[in-house]
């Protein structure tokens, strides 16, 4: 649970993107997770032949298998979420946070208290997926307003509970869509 710990925070660190994005355009956002991509990737492969201080302790704590490229999903879905919702900063850092925080925090409540099984799902918790719906959507609310943070979160939940794919792409993008959705209709 340890290992698990301290990669879920890791994970939650993305919010130097959020922060950063108060000061910088998209596109810069976008140029700069391109390069941690790049240099990430760079690691990945010197640290299989030399030890790397500092990076090679963070790499061997924070991966679950020796092919996971998790990090360069997390990158792909927030860079998408970047250039799609560019044009409402707001929208896309509340669907970054739901990404960092609500997929962090149902990880760790998940196999710390999950007890109960989502039906449909037999490695997803009730319990991991209330956190996510509960982290996600205070945090979504601090960018964008109630009704669209509680959809936006709800959605982000449904994804993560249920996307047949690495959900760090499909989670932010869902809900920031249903953020905007949600924000146009109201």
């Amino acid at each position: 649970m340890k290992k698990e710990v301290v990669r879920q925070l890791v994970h939650a660190s993305g919010v130097f993107i959020v922060i950063l994005g108060m000061f910088v355009k998209a596109e810069l956002l976008i140029l700069l997770c391109i390069g941690i991509v790049v240099l990430v990737e760079m690691m990945f492969k010197l640290d299989k032949h030399h030890d790397i201080p500092l990076f090679s302790t963070i790499f061997r704590t924070c991966k679950r298998r020796d092919d996971e490229r998790g990090f360069v999903y997390f990158f792909i879905g927030i860079i998408l979420t970047l250039y799609i919702f560019k044009f409402n900063m707001a929208i896309a850092n509340a669907a970054i946070l739901i990404l960092l925080f609500g997929d962090s925090v149902s990880t760790l409540v998940g196999r710390r208290f999950g007890k109960h099984l989502l039906p449909f799902q037999n490695r997803k918790t009730f319990e991991g997926s209330l956190a996510f719906l509960f982290v996600g959507f205070l945090l979504a609310f601090t960018q964008v307003p109630v009704i669209p943070a509680f959809f936006g979160a709800l959605s982000g939940m449904i994804t993560e509970a249920y996307s047949p794919i690495d959900d760090n792409i499909p989670i932010p993008l869902v809900s920031g869509a249903i953020i905007s959705l949600v924000m146009y209709l109201i």
